[in-house]
């Protein structure tokens, strides 16, 4: 019996293009316990479309920087040698894990009217849970007070959503810390912005 195209279809469309930096290992990973000069030069990296954890080899000659973004889809590639392996958050280095958050805020502020659009789009996944409760520390109170803004107008900036929303100083971390949960929970039922 033939296997559904549907699957294979719907994870390739799920493939990143684009990713950045988030450690580089010249000497390949630190846990390998081959020779040095058998190793070669690895990166962790998390996608800028679904936030997909990769570990990803480095064409020699190659040194990319915590926060350069790299191309890793299809072709050819400048820096990326090709891709190892997906990897979830437990596997990523302490150095990775510590860049983390900064790398997304940067991915999140670098996209910046597309997160603005979930804060004007985000909607009703049951009747007594709504998209906005799955970010961290926001309430009923503060979902009701963002929804009634952006009913006289939508948003326009996340400097917007902080000057008209009470309790909210910076979005963006919002969203960084809800992207780091589904990473560390990919069980989680209601995935907001990985895949």
């Amino acid at each position: 019996m033939e296997k559904p195209r549907v699957e294979r279809s719907e994870s390739r469309d799920k493939l990143e293009d684009y990713a950045y930096i988030i450690d580089f290992m010249p000497y390949g990973h630190p846990d390998d316990k081959r020779p040095i000069h058998k190793r070669e030069p690895l990166a962790q990296v998390v996608g800028e479309k679904y936030f997909t954890l990769l570990e990803v080899s480095i064409k020699k000659g190659q040194s990319p920087l915590v926060m350069d973004r790299v191309y890793i889809g299809k072709g050819e590639r400048d820096v990326v040698r090709k891709i190892k392996r997906r990897l979830r958050y437990e596997d990523l280095t302490p150095a990775a894990k510590t860049e983390l958050p900064y790398v997304l805020e940067h991915i999140i502020k670098s996209d910046e009217r597309r997160f603005v659009e979930f804060f004007n789009k985000a909607d009703s996944i049951t009747t007594r849970m709504h998209q906005l409760e799955l970010l961290p520390g926001v309430g009923k109170k503060m979902m009701w007070a963002i929804i009634e803004e952006r009913k006289k107008r939508p948003f326009e900036s996340f400097e917007d959503i902080a000057k008209r929303v009470k309790g909210i100083q910076r979005p963006e971390k919002l969203i960084v810390s809800r992207i780091i949960y589904e990473m560390q929970n990919p069980q989680t039922k209601y995935k907001l912005f990985t895949a």
